[in-house]
């Protein structure tokens, strides 16, 4: 089972976790984007990327017989900082349709591009299976 950490007195963090604690078999998500299997692009707008981004990681983490409750840790490199913020509201209600409740370790990174250069966000993904 894994464990939010909270040091006594911080805030709860608003849609992240500052740490978690996990025992069992680790699985490593590549970086995934917005692509569909085939690599084409169905979406040009960030909240449809995203959206995208996230079925393909939990595509790749049932493959290891682990869904979003094992997910213990996330990157996301994204290209535009302010089109991230924008859409905020957007990416929350994405996150609990398909993660849940689930809120792992987190970093958001602005980059200056990504290898595709279609692509508006990637996300790397950490999980542990009890």
């Amino acid at each position: 089972m894994n464990r939010v950490l909270l040091p006594q007195g911080w805030p709860r963090p608003k849609g992240y976790s500052n740490g978690i604690e996990a025992t069992g078999r680790m699985v490593f998500i590549a970086g995934q984007i917005g692509w569909m299997p085939d690599g084409t692009f169905l979406e040009t707008g960030f909240t449809g990327q995203f959206r995208q981004t996230l079925l393909n990681t939990l595509a790749v983490l049932a493959e290891a017989g682990a869904g979003p409750e094992h997910v213990v840790r996330m990157t996301w490199y994204v290209v535009d900082k302010a089109e991230y913020l924008a859409c905020l509201r957007d990416i929350g209600s994405a996150w609990r349709e398909l993660m849940g409740s689930t809120y792992p370790a987190m970093a958001v990174v602005e980059v200056k591009g990504l290898i595709e250069d279609a692509a508006r966000i990637e996300i790397e993904t950490t999980a542990v299976v009890s």
